[in-house]
């Protein structure tokens, strides 16, 4: 029976790029929808941009452009990197639409209309040098547990310690090194413990794997607190009615737009919104997630839709996170790497299938095993799959003018023994045990490479009396070719359409049960390259930049001219461990800046002159232009690295590294000592 599905996958958020780690996600989702298609349901797969908050606000003014310019260039790289990889949606759109607006503000007065939202007034960390409420992990500060330094508002990272904002030690602003100040202000909360016996049932309903259930389970042992819904202006996002002045925090918007997607795409395409999303809908809904989003889509969300008289997702699936060489994707080892960077080397579908042999239905992490990649993708996918086209194809044109057999004779029972697991492997796709489907076809795939050898064609082709057994042989092989890039298209569509090209037939689920017999086939063309070790290993790359040349932000657009690499040291990302010894190398000093100016030719370079207690003062150039005007920054101190060698850069000599942080924020923020510290200090 057809059925009529929606699929999501959760939204990436438009301050960064895809990368390895996000993929993990849309293939998975992505093979799941077009087995659905295989089968014949009518399956419509959507996504967005998560294109609201504080972050993307921040970025933006440190670009000097509107957070609006950003979120579309964001939408179309992101969009760009997903083609690249076969993503194949339906429809890719942005929290940051007409619809979006539209659906937040509806689902919002139907949640105060039926006295979900209470109103109060609560205590905030606020910016009055950014003349901003901030979030709390806009605050960095001393850990009160561990007393670990630059830690976030909410959160330790050295000991796992949580806490409120107003319990870090020494705290300051990310936005601008400012001390923050208490403020009153009136937020809005969805009263989320309404919800508390709805939900304990309807998360061991089946929706959601047992184990995430399990998870979610540990939240009502302590109660569900009211969740606060709005943020305070400037911030970039959708208003709430009635409320001047306050907007809906991030997560009660992305959460819609869901709905937001399949509304606009149900209007292009002269489909009912209802029929998805309406309280008697029809339609199955899946939600495709990582394990770190599982508290918004397991409970806020269907509180959300139940409070405002929306039916219920179908299912919510839930998968691991993704490691490098055993290890988390990492900056400074090389491994933090982005889908534009992988497509510069490899093809996709290397990838896609890789992942697919790892995922199951389980919330278990997966490693990206760069040696293990690199045999499997070129001995499965070339040596199994592949070399079967090439090896037949060959018979078929030279000896039978490309057209195969009327008959496999014989061997017509071999043929149908394949197809007794077609099956298996399509329930293992519904079930998204992945990585059995793969096993399985791979054993297909091995069986018909055994009845090659067995049968020898090279050998037949020596023989005119055996050219009757040629062309059966060939026949069948090509006919197994045909099956494999069948089961296997929801994984590496883009082989699966050249291959079914060169055999000039149609993608087809039921089809297989009737081989291709007195069919012509195109003349062999390479369907499919084989990966090199140094492709693989160019992905892994280690910083290149020379001492005293560091990027000072994590954006890309900030690392496009070598010549621009600057001298500013940037903290927060990951990097490999050192010993103390190599630490205390370091020579880190208070400096103060007694002047500093723009360099003529270079976009993101300010020319810093340096005191540093010494007789001379240093000349340092520092990728800072698009957070500072120079003139704001004479007499400041801040912290430098003071025994990196001289670099020689085409605009002049740098004479160390300023210290700088960039993160969600945006920045680069510079590092400033409290008051008291000198130029020439230590920093210890």
């Amino acid at each position: 029976m057809t059925k009529r599905i929606l699929i999501t996958s959760a939204l990436p958020y438009a301050n960064g790029p895809i990368h390895l780690g996000h993929l993990v996600e849309y293939t998975q989702t992505d093979i799941w929808a077009r087995y659905q298609r295989l089968r014949g349901h009518d399956c419509v797969y959507v996504c967005a941009d998560d294109a609201h908050g504080t972050p993307i606000m921040l970025r933006a003014q440190s670009e000097g452009i509107t957070p609006e310019a950003l979120i579309a260039r964001m939408h179309e790289e992101h969009l760009r990197d997903f083609i690249g990889f076969g993503i194949g949606f339906d429809l890719y759109h942005s929290t940051h639409s007409p619809e979006n607006f539209e659906i937040s503000q509806e689902i919002y007065r139907a949640l105060r209309s039926a006295d979900f939202i209470n109103i109060r007034e609560i205590e905030q960390a606020y910016d009055a040098v950014a003349g901003m409420f901030l979030p709390d992990r806009f605050i960095r500060g001393t850990c009160p547990r561990c007393q670990a330094t630059d830690q976030y508002g909410d959160s330790c990272e050295v000991c796992g310690a949580t806490y409120s904002p107003t319990d870090l030690i020494n705290p300051v602003s990310a936005v601008s090194g400012a001390v923050p100040e208490r403020r009153q202000s009136e937020h809005y909360f969805f009263q989320l413990g309404d919800f508390t016996g709805f939900l304990k049932q309807w998360i061991h309903s089946g929706t959601l794997q047992e184990e995430v259930a399990h998870k979610l389970d540990e939240w009502f042992s302590i109660g569900l607190a009211d969740w606060d819904i709005s943020r305070d202006e400037p911030y970039f996002g959708i208003p709430i009615p009635d409320a001047p002045g306050k907007f809906f925090y991030v997560w009660l918007d992305a959460l819609p737009g869901y709905m937001a997607a399949t509304r606009h795409w149900c209007a292009s395409h002269g489909r009912d919104f209802s029929d998805y999303w309406g309280p008697d809908a029809s339609a199955e809904i899946y939600h495709f997630i990582g394990k770190d989003i599982i508290y918004f889509h397991g409970l806020f969300w269907p509180a959300m839709l139940k409070g405002s008289g929306h039916r219920l997702p179908t299912g919510i699936f839930a998968h691991g996170h993704l490691t490098v060489n055993g290890a988390k994707m990492s900056k400074s080892r090389g491994t933090s790497i982005t889908a534009g960077q992988y497509l510069q080397h490899l093809n996709p579908e290397f990838l896609r299938y890789y992942i697919a042999t790892r995922l199951n239905s389980h919330v278990e992490d997966i490693d990206l095993n760069l040696e293990d990649f690199l045999l499997k993708g070129n001995g499965d996918l070339v040596g199994k799959v592949v070399n079967l086209a090439s090896r037949a194809a060959g018979f078929i044109h030279r000896f039978f003018a490309g057209q195969l057999a009327p008959s496999l004779g014989p061997d017509q029972t071999f043929y149908d023994s394949l197809l007794t697991s077609q099956e298996a492997i399509g329930e293992a796709y519904e079930s998204r045990e992945y990585s059995k489907a793969m096993r399985d076809i791979m054993a297909l795939a091995d069986q018909i490479n055994a009845y090659v050898d067995q049968n020898a064609p090279w050998a037949m082709a020596k023989n005119p009396e055996q050219r009757e057994a040629l062309h059966r042989v060939a026949t069948v092989t090509l006919n197994g070719f045909r099956i494999l890039v069948t089961l296997l298209s929801p994984v590496i569509p883009e082989l699966a359409r050249k291959s079914l090209a060169f055999l000039q037939t149609e993608l087809s689920w039921s089809g297989l049960s009737q081989p291709l017999l007195k069919h012509n086939i195109q003349p062999y063309s390479h369907l499919l390259q084989r990966m090199e070790k140094s492709q693989v290993d160019a992905l892994i790359q280690a910083p290149t930049e020379a001492p005293g040349t560091h990027s000072a932000a994590k954006n890309p657009e900030h690392t496009d001219k070598t010549a621009e690499k600057t001298a500013t040291a940037e903290l927060g990302t990951e990097s490999s461990s050192i010993s103390i010894e190599d630490f205390s190398k370091i020579d880190l000093r208070i400096a103060r800046i007694v002047a500093a100016e723009a360099v003529e030719g270079a976009d993101k370079l300010l020319h810093l002159t340096l005191d540093i207690g010494e007789e001379k003062t240093r000349s340092v150039f520092a990728g800072i232009k698009s957070a500072y005007d120079p003139a704001s920054l004479v007499g400041r101190l801040t912290v430098m690295v003071a025994n990196l060698a001289p670099r020689k850069m085409r605009f002049g000599l740098s004479e160390g590294m300023v210290m700088a942080a960039s993160g969600p924020a945006g920045g680069p923020f510079l590092l400033s000592p409290d008051a008291g510290a000198e130029p020439g200090m230590r920093v210890k």
